[in-house]
């Protein structure tokens, strides 16, 4: 019976542990993806840490990442910018794997 309780509790903690681990990710990828936006919309030093943080924060409206790609699309369309619904999802997968990278190597 121990075995099975200890069994549990390691899958219950690694849960958490990947749970964690994809927040954290997710967080960094969506700064990092506000800093690629922020130069595709011309945004330097405090205006594009500023829209970094509203990507980052665009995040909370709804589970998974649609949220975040529609502010980016939104922003992307009412500049003028020419990138397709797939180099942002391209880009956005990109940055989560190197969040996920470094948030391992770290």
């Amino acid at each position: 019976m121990s075995t099975m309780k200890d069994r549990e509790e390691g899958f219950e903690r690694k849960f958490v542990f990947d749970q964690e681990l994809n927040f954290k990710a997710a967080v960094r990828r969506n700064r990092m993806l506000g800093f690629w936006a922020a130069q595709k919309l011309g945004k330097t030093g405090a205006d594009a840490e500023a829209y970094a943080a509203e990507v980052v924060k665009s995040d909370i409206e709804e589970a998974g990442d649609h949220d975040v790609f529609r502010k980016v699309r939104r922003d992307f369309d009412a500049a003028g910018v020419d990138q397709s619904d797939h180099q942002i999802r391209r880009t956005m997968d990109e940055l989560m794997a190197q969040a996920m990278q470094e948030i391992r190597n770290s």
